[in-house]
């Protein structure tokens, strides 16, 4: 593709591409951002503007994107869920790489399409499993990888989802209703966790799969005494409410803010308090009561996964949580491996049966330098690791640990489309026969 930066088109232009698009801006040799497609004429101009795009290269729609011929190398697809397999394989098609936002599909039957796609067109598709290259389990992986704790016998995971990320993205907002979204929780929040699982062990297939859950907390009889319905208009409680909107958008100006005020993106000038305040009392989803919402998700689930070899993994995902962390713990047959992300140390355990010991540990610290960025930075420091090693695979360099190829990702899919029909069947299900 020759030595030049590659050619990047973005589709879907949200938070989450915009995060990975911003890669041009920080290495302008190795990425250039040369389009947009996006259904919204404001997000249009603004990668315009942001990029110095013509005006040829703004399109509304992925198939005309497609139809106006290859402008670029790669597409960064950062749309909705329920959109990924649908723009995808017209671009695939006419001959662009991309770097695709997870989950990749919201069923199986898209999964293989996209799949089988991908192997005719012979396109290289990298799903945003971000987490793989967050310093914290890239570390964890290659000590998997180098046999320090022998063989895995037992993984467990557990992501507990923050109040306020619970009551913004699976309550009041975009990914509260499967009917809109077409995602689950578990696909839409842990698929992350649930591709950890399974890079973990990579190259073993998940063979059954059950799953418990549902949605305990964030329902119309468990709002609090005297609850209105919209959290400025007619709360007489608001003040003392933990959920309050007030308390989550306007005093943390800054939080989610991305997605509650998308109305106002572009707007010049910025909103005033005063806007927020006004759209917050009138339609705005973000000020509803979270008790008195239509959301229709899990609020809490728990998975039980058996590979081919013997070796289980559970995940505990639980939203409402005070603190948002992520921990993993692995035993294997020589030792084991415990951490939470959060904290950018794990801890390396060893048998130790000598008189007087019973066990051995090693702290592993993932900070560079006490930089604290491998905790904090965007999804434990991977966003733009993660482009960064989609362009090297593009262009013909070897694959990293964490390279996470669209194959690759089938396993944490499928564990995660099995684990939703066990909940909702009561039942084990085989994923030999998950098609059944």
């Amino acid at each position: 593709m020759g030595t030049g930066p590659l050619e990047a088109v973005i589709v879907g232009a949200g938070h989450r591409a915009m995060t990975y698009a911003s890669y041009a801006q920080h290495h302008p040799e190795q990425l250039r951002i040369v389009g947009v497609a996006d259904l919204m004429e404001d997000r249009r101009r603004m990668v315009q503007k942001k990029y110095d795009l013509k005006e040829e290269r703004l399109f509304e729609t992925a198939d005309e994107l497609a139809a106006a011929g290859k402008i670029g190398d790669v597409v960064i697809n950062g749309t909705m869920d329920h959109q990924h397999v649908p723009t995808a394989l017209p671009l695939l098609a006419a001959g662009y790489h991309m770097l695709l936002e997870k989950p990749f599909a919201t069923s199986e039957q898209q999964m293989w399409d996209l799949v089988n796609a991908a192997r005719e067109h012979e396109r290289h598709v990298s799903i945003c499993h971000v987490l793989r290259y967050a310093p914290f389990y890239a570390a964890i992986r290659q000590q998997v990888a180098d046999g320090v704790i022998g063989d895995l016998i037992n993984i467990q995971a557990v992501e507990h989802v923050s109040y306020h990320h619970m009551a913004v993205g699976f309550v009041r907002g975009k990914w509260s209703q499967e009917s809109y979204c077409q995602s689950t929780m578990l696909m839409a929040k842990s698929c992350h966790d649930l591709d950890l699982i399974a890079w973990m062990h990579s190259g073993v297939p998940v063979t059954q799969v059950s799953s418990f859950g549902g949605n305990l907390q964030f329902r119309p009889e468990r709002a609090p005494k005297d609850a209105g319905t919209r959290c400025l208009v007619d709360c007489p409680i608001e003040k003392d409410c933990l959920y309050s909107a007030k308390k989550h958008y306007i005093d943390h100006p800054e939080r989610w803010s991305f997605y509650v005020w998308d109305r106002f993106e572009n707007m010049d000038p910025p909103p005033t308090l005063e806007d927020k305040m006004v759209s917050l009392k009138a339609d705005n989803p973000y000020g509803r009561c979270v008790w008195k919402c239509d959301n229709d998700v899990v609020d809490h689930q728990s998975v039980v996964a058996e590979f081919a070899d013997g070796c289980t993994a559970t995940l505990n995902m639980i939203g409402g949580s005070s603190r948002p962390t992520r921990s993993l713990h692995l035993i294997g047959t020589e030792g084991e491996i415990q951490g939470v992300m959060e904290d950018s140390t794990f801890i390396v355990r060893h048998i130790d049966p000598r008189p007087g010991h019973e066990y051995s540990e090693q702290v592993v610290d993932v900070r560079v330098g006490g930089d604290m960025t491998g905790a904090f930075g965007g999804h434990g420091g991977g966003d733009l690791r993660l482009v960064d090693d989609f362009l090297k695979v593009v262009r013909g360099e070897a694959a990293s640990l964490s390279t996470t190829s669209l194959e690759d990702s089938v396993t944490g899919h499928l564990m995660g489309f099995c684990a939703d029909r066990s909940r909702r069947e009561a039942r084990v299900i085989d994923v030999q026969k998950a098609g059944s």
